[in-house]
């Protein structure tokens, strides 16, 4: 190894090889382009899981018999707290529980109108979320004794039906009969998920309860927060379990179905699962491509020292003995790409993380900027990959040193 770092990888030149320039630009540019992947990919995750989350439940309870009539099969919210009540270790989980109630709608102004769905929420609703995405006025005070008529509607809807905070928009509810109720705009958010802004407005239980003729314990569903979220599948579980051994003891009528985030947004799980294929794709054509450069590399290094090559066999050197000299010269290349590509990767990331400067259509994307997630364990595993597979490649490429005959490389020039 003496020898391996007395040598250069210009060699006798003064001037640096145009052909490892050309390889060492080849492996930064692959190295920025795997962390600039990873980064985007855990940001879109990141930002997306983070927004279903938000605005919906973790942990859903609905009835069993949900969707059989229009009316919607209801479900008792005392019922369910009492049920988590019994169960101590269970409660100590949660970190918020609330009685919902939905019902499809009609906004309408003197110039246009809209369907919507009001979702009524009680006085245990998170709202930090949507607070923290208001855009103008305030969320709707919401109590569990008296009913509100305040409402809070998406920038969307406040945009197509000219709504802002204070106005009064007449809101109608279909069913047996129609019923009008005058509410009161108290803020407008904008969360950027299509779904979500196009679709619901949110405001007090009262109203909709009041709408149905429901008591104060009767909704469509019962939402559940987790503090731990990394589990909700065996936290479903778990409930549904403990719904159902309520509902033996007590000989209740009622029949509860659970699910959790996921269940209930596949499509949205689902495309976050297809972007992690996409940076599979990306992360192993930069591989081969750092690969195929590295060969070259290596291959330019031999032929510039051909000479030196045979003068060492000459000597009685052994081919594995010429491989790691060979192997450790290529290596200073390698590292010397890893440390300039981190260096641009992770400045372009953070460039982006708080400059923003490359902007999305959030109508397709759910954000209006392209998020980034930097992760120092995924850093670390992917430089490590890098210098695997670079050792490998260089391993099998170095094979081309015991093709060399010192009476050829004698009249080498």
């Amino acid at each position: 190894m003496y020898i391996a770092r007395r040598m250069t990888l210009n060699g006798e030149r003064q001037k640096g090889s145009p052909s490892l320039t050309v390889a060492l630009i080849g492996i930064v540019l692959a190295v920025v382009v795997m962390i600039l992947s990873i980064a985007i990919v855990m940001g879109f995750k990141g930002e997306i899981t983070g927004k279903i989350m938000h605005l919906d439940a973790h942990l859903r309870v609905t009835n069993a018999a949900l969707g059989i009539d229009d009316n919607y099969a209801t479900v008792n919210g005392r019922e369910v707290r009492e049920a988590l009540a019994e169960d101590s270790t269970f409660i100590q989980l949660t970190e918020s529980v609330s009685l919902i109630a939905d019902k499809s709608a009609i906004l309408k102004t003197d110039d246009d109108f809209m369907g919507i769905i009001m979702r009524g929420v009680d006085g245990g609703y998170d709202w930090r979320y949507l607070e923290s995405k208001l855009v103008e006025g305030a969320i709707p005070v919401v109590s569990d004794t008296a009913s509100s008529s305040e409402i809070a509607i998406s920038k969307t809807v406040a945009d197509r039906m000219q709504l802002h905070a204070g106005d009064k928009v007449l809101t109608y509810f279909i069913d047996n009969n129609i019923k009008v109720r005058n509410l009161t705009v108290s803020g407008v958010f904008e969360t950027d998920l299509e779904a979500f802004d196009n679709a619901y407005i949110v405001g007090g239980i009262g109203i909709v309860q009041g709408v149905n003729g429901w008591n104060g314990d009767t909704g469509t569903q019962v939402a559940i927060n987790m503090k731990d979220t990394r589990n909700l599948d065996r936290d479903a579980y778990d409930l549904y379990s403990l719904l159902a051994e309520n509902t033996v003891q007590h000989e209740s009528k009622n029949l509860f179905f659970v699910t959790d985030t996921e269940q209930n947004n596949l499509p949205f799980f689902a495309w976050l699962q297809m972007l992690d294929m996409n940076v599979v794709i990306i992360l192993t054509l930069m591989m081969i491509v750092a690969a195929f450069t590295l060969i070259s590399a290596m291959l330019m290094i031999v032929l510039e020292r051909i000479r030196v090559i045979g003068n060492f066999k000459a000597m009685g050197a052994t081919n594995g003995s010429i491989r790691r000299i060979f192997i450790y010269l290529t290596g200073k290349l390698i590292l010397k790409a890893l440390v300039i590509g981190n260096i641009i990767g992770i400045g372009l990331c953070l460039l982006q993380k708080y400059g923003h400067i490359v902007r999305l259509d959030p109508s397709a994307y759910y954000m209006p900027y392209v998020p980034i997630q930097l992760s120092i364990p995924a850093l670390v595993l992917l430089n490590v990959g890098i210098i695997v597979v670079s050792y490998l490649t260089l391993l099998g490429a170095s094979h081309i040193i015991s093709t060399i005959k010192p009476t050829a490389t004698m009249r080498f020039e």
